[in-house]
Order: C-alpha cells, then structure tokens, then sequence
C-alpha cells in the first residue's frame, strides 16, 4: 500500500493505492502528524509515501514521513515519466503537473487537456508524444466571488449555488448569472482554441468544482476527480522506492 498526499490551496487530500488502484481517500483541513497517523493506523502495511504542496509544509512533517516511509518529496527535481517545458519549472504548481501525469496514464498516445476546476481554475495540456508545454491559471470560483465583493462599495459576497439563468433580476443573481456564465464561457473557448491547435482532443475535468461545470460545457468532458492523486501515484512508482 502507498500514502499519496496532495496539500492544496484549501485542503489536504490523503490517497492510499495499491498498486494503480485507489482504494480509499481521507481528507483534513491541514497536513500534520496526527492526520497522517489518522490515515496509517486505518491501512497499517504501508511502504511508499510521496507528497506534493502547493504551500509551505512544516519540518516536523517532512521529517515524519522521511523517518516512516520510503519518502518522495515531490519537487522540480523529481523524476517524472513525461517531458516538462515549462520554463520556469520551480514556479510550476505541483498539482498542476501531477494532474497531466495522472491524464498521460489514463489516456496514453492521445492529447489532453487538464481543467482543475478548485481555488483557481487551471488549464493544461499533456501531448499524445508525453510533453507538457504548459498552460494557463485563471480565478476560480471563491476569487472571483470574494473579487466583486472587495474592491466593491456594495456589491455582497454571494455564494455558489446551483444558478442556470443567463439574466439576474436581483444584484445576487445578477453577480451568480456573471460568475458562472462567464467561467463556463471562458472554460469552452479555451477549450475550442486547444481543439484547433491539437486534434483530436479529450478534455478532462477535476478539482472541487469539476462537477459544476459537467453538464454546462458545449464540449464532451471526461471527469476524473481525483485526478491528481492517479499523477501522484505514477511519479511514486516511476521513481521505483
């Protein structure tokens, strides 16, 4: 069995494979021992760990794992089974590489795009030849709702809701009708300028807020939620611990 452990913008995601499986999934607010402990003491013959954060991890946690597993800190070092051109790969958000390793593994030989539809929304491509060019960061959900209200005199800050009319009669609808109509109409133009660059292609949505976006698509998307942790799990077994 292997800890997979993905510490995002909002929140900690502790995956445990066996082999390419994932056999079960626990979640906390923050990544400490105690979590980690939490997770061990349901699925006791671990051997691989690997973690990758997007934020800052306390010593104490890395020494943990270090001391309690064959550890993989998961960084711009760190072999991985694709060819990276991002430029300035220290920059690169782990999550967003890991999501288009876990893309190549599900879909090898073809092209895909990688939406993470979370804190912000991300867009990346995985070539049907394993090379990640890049891709693009724009403000999700919570950011362009907390935006409005903020540098506003009066504008509320509303919350996501389940809102599908195009015109709002209120400011609150009228603020849900801008947010989510113009993500969605930011998500499928992007979508149609990979189509005419890379054809065929298959688009794949994860991420908290993937499942919003599922039925609102003029595009066919794939969702695979736990998309990152599939990646994580790959550059685990492709560094052979």
């Amino acid at each position: 069995m292997k800890l997979v452990l993905d510490n995002g913008n909002t929140l900690v995601k502790a995956g445990v494979f066996d082999k390419k499986q994932l056999a079960d999934i626990d979640y906390s607010p923050e990544l400490s021992i105690n979590f980690i402990e939490s997770v061990k003491e349901k699925h006791k013959d671990f051997s691989k760990a690997i973690l990758s954060s997007v934020k800052e991890v306390s010593n104490d946690v890395i020494v943990y794992l270090k001391n309690n597993f064959s550890f993989v800190e998961f960084s711009e070092k760190t072999p991985i089974p694709v060819t990276n051109l991002y430029k300035t790969p220290a920059t690169l958000g782990r999550d967003r590489l890991a999501g288009v390793i876990g893309a190549n593994s599900i879909y090898p030989g073809e092209n895909v795009l990688v939406i993470d539809a979370g804190t912000c929304i991300t867009y990346d491509l995985i070539t049907a030849e394993k090379t990640y060019p890049g891709g693009s960061i724009s403000p999700g959900f919570l950011i362009r709702f907390n935006g409005l209200h903020t540098f506003t005199g009066k504008l509320p800050l509303v919350s996501l809701t389940d809102f599908k009319e195009l015109t709002g009669n209120d400011t609150e609808k009228s603020i849900l009708s801008g947010v989510i109509n113009g993500a969605v109409a930011e998500m499928d133009g992007i979508i149609e300028r990979y189509r005419e660059i890379y054809n065929p292609l298959r688009v794949v949505i994860c991420g908290g807020d993937g499942h919003f976006f599922a039925d609102r698509l003029k595009s066919s998307i794939f969702a695979v939620p736990e998309l990152v942790l599939v990646g994580l799990n790959e550059i685990l077994d492709y560094n052979e611990l």
